[in-house]
């Protein structure tokens, strides 16, 4: 059975990638599934055949007017939406009257108060907003109303300092665009929804006075998702590993991808000479060039964030950077 073009689209629309299937009868008198077989929808493809991974292992796609299924709505997850707080904190002078002006708090001691936050951030949490949240005011009736389940805010420390996050509930996968809107979502809310009301009210902490904030008008602000925040980006064109030598002692080492510092090699000689020929065999071995060696080194040692990280940084073509030494 043939299906039209809008048909296919419409199938598509309704059951995007990630839709979890129940299987009831499969026709394939071969390479039979077992009734009740879970499995998760890769895609739709033109002639409407349903290509599914089964939990099984099992690949065989499915044909509507042949097989017998069921299509569950894709399963929800929790997407983490990340901000950085800050703290302003009113304290008693020696007369025990509060101070006219507030002292923001470094990013260790607010992060010290992250419990108090996130209280208070519960306490802020309406009747109303039960069932969804803050989604609950979102008036666009598109994908993002229906992918988004749920958006609350509440807040971490996260590599010693305090953010605040907005949790949501999100069903299949957000396309870049419902990211985007998404996230001018939340930053409206940080600023002038919630994040208006919330960073007037008081939080007593002993003899202080806390207020929090969302959102700030200085440009390091923005919100990200967890891996954009905190996953580090590696430059394209790394090696897995690769072997060099330490200037100081000689001896051969093995630099792993992503991987600070330097494991020593268990083929490492009492010869200098020798090592460097062993790392130059291995990388050859391996392909490593030595534009990629370069930035391997620098990586482990300085971060895989730096420019100096990037192969092309040692190319002819790329910018001229200076030489590093490994300790």
């Amino acid at each position: 059975m043939k299906l039209q073009k809008e048909w296919i689209n419409f199938l598509r629309e309704q059951y995007p990638h990630g839709s979890r299937i129940r299987l009831r009868e499969m026709k394939d008198p071969y390479h039979p599934i077992e009734p009740g077989t879970l499995g998760t929808l890769d895609c739709i493809d033109d002639i409407g055949t349903f290509h599914v991974k089964w939990d099984n292992g099992s690949g065989l796609g499915l044909v509507i007017g042949e097989d017998s299924f069921t299509v569950l709505p894709p399963e929800t997850h929790l997407l983490k939406l990340y901000m950085p707080m800050t703290v302003d904190c009113y304290e008693k002078n020696e007369w025990g009257d509060t101070e006219d002006e507030p002292t923001e708090l470094d990013n260790h001691t607010a992060a010290g108060y992250a419990d108090h936050i996130v209280a208070a951030l519960m306490r802020e949490r309406l009747s109303t907003e039960t069932e969804r949240g803050l989604m609950h005011y979102y008036d666009k009736n598109d994908s993002v109303e229906q992918k988004v389940k749920s958006c609350d805010f509440t807040a971490e420390v996260r590599n010693g300092r305090l953010w605040g996050v907005a949790e949501c509930q999100v069903t299949g996968e957000l396309t870049p665009k419902e990211l985007y809107t998404l996230k001018e979502y939340i930053s409206g809310q940080a600023s002038d929804g919630f994040g208006e009301g919330f960073e007037q009210r008081k939080i007593k902490v002993g003899d202080s006075e806390l207020y929090a904030h969302l959102w700030s008008s200085e440009d390091s602000w923005s919100i990200r998702t967890e891996q954009e925040c905190f996953v580090q980006k590696l430059a394209e064109g790394l090696p897995e590993r690769c072997f060099s030598t330490l200037p100081g002692t000689g001896d051969l080492i093995c630099i792993k991808r992503g991987e600070n510092g330097y494991y020593k090699s268990d083929w490492s000689t009492e010869s200098r000479e020798k090592n460097q020929e062993l790392a130059d065999y291995n990388n050859e071995r391996l392909g490593v060039t030595a534009a990629q060696r370069q930035a391997m080194e620098c990586g482990s040692m300085h971060g895989w964030n730096v420019p100096g990280a990037d192969p092309k940084a040692y190319e002819p073509e790329g910018p001229k950077m200076g030489g590093m030494t490994l300790a």
